[in-house]
C-alpha cells in the first residue's frame, strides 16, 4: 500500500484488514518464528517470493511465477520498510531519508539516491490510495495507513524537483571526494 502496488477498491475493499497494517518484513519474521514453533507450514509460506500472480504464467514447466512483486516494484520489501519507517517514525523527506540510508546502507550513494528517488515517485502518485485502506489493526507505531495517523495531504507534486536536485548534489560532491 505505501508504494502503491496495489488496485485501489480491490485489495483495499474488505471490512477488516488484521495484517494490513503490519511490514511486510516483520510479517514474514512472524510468520517464520510461528513455523519454528508450532506450524511448519507457515515457514514455507514465509518462504515463498510475494507475487501479485496477476499475469498467467508463459506455460514454462520450470516456471514458477510470471511475475514478482519486488521486481515489478523495483524495490524489495525490506527497503520498502525502511522507507516507510523513515517517512512515517522519523518524518523523512527525500533528503533526510537519502542522507539517513547511506549512514545505513552499503550501496553507493548513486544507487540510495536512485531508490530513494523511485520509493517517493511512486509515493506520490500512489498516496491517494492510501485513503481507502481497510480499517486495520495497529501492533506497531509504523503502519501505512495514514487515515487515522498521517496528516500529510495526500497530493503532491510527484517530481520533487528541489529535493531530487539537492540529492543528486549531494551524490556528485560525494563521488568527487
Amino acid at each position: 500500500a505505501l508504494r502503491g502496488y496495489m488496485t485501489k477498491y480491490d485489495c483495499s475493499s474488505a471490512d477488516l484488514n488484521p495484517i494490513g497494517a503490519i511490514s511486510k518484513t516483520d510479517l514474514k519474521r512472524m510468520l517464520y518464528f510461528l513455523g519454528k514453533k508450532k506450524y511448519p507450514v507457515l515457514e514455507e509460506i514465509a518462504a515463498a517470493p510475494p507475487t501479485a500472480e496477476l499475469r498467467p504464467n508463459s506455460g514454462e514447466e520450470d516456471e514458477e511465477h510470471s511475475q514478482l512483486d519486488e521486481e515489478e516494484m523495483g524495490m524489495t520489501y525490506d527497503e520498502l520498510s525502511w522507507f516507510g519507517r523513515l517517512r512515517k517514525l522519523s518524518s523523512c523527506g527525500p533528503v533526510t531519508m537519502y542522507l539517513h540510508l547511506c549512514q545505513k546502507w552499503t550501496l553507493s550513494k548513486r544507487e540510495i539516491a536512485k531508490k530513494v528517488q523511485r520509493f517517493f515517485h511512486y509515493y506520490s502518485i500512489n498516496r491517494h490510495k492510501l485513503c481507502t485502506l481497510t480499517p486495520s489493526y495497529h501492533a506497531e507505531g509504523y503502519s501505512p495507513d495514514d487515515n487515522r495517523f498521517d496528516l500529510r495531504p495526500f497530493l503532491y507534486n510527484f517530481r520533487w524537483t528541489r529535493q531530487f536536485a539537492k540529492m543528486n548534489e549531494l551524490v556528485e560532491q560525494a563521488e568527487q571526494e
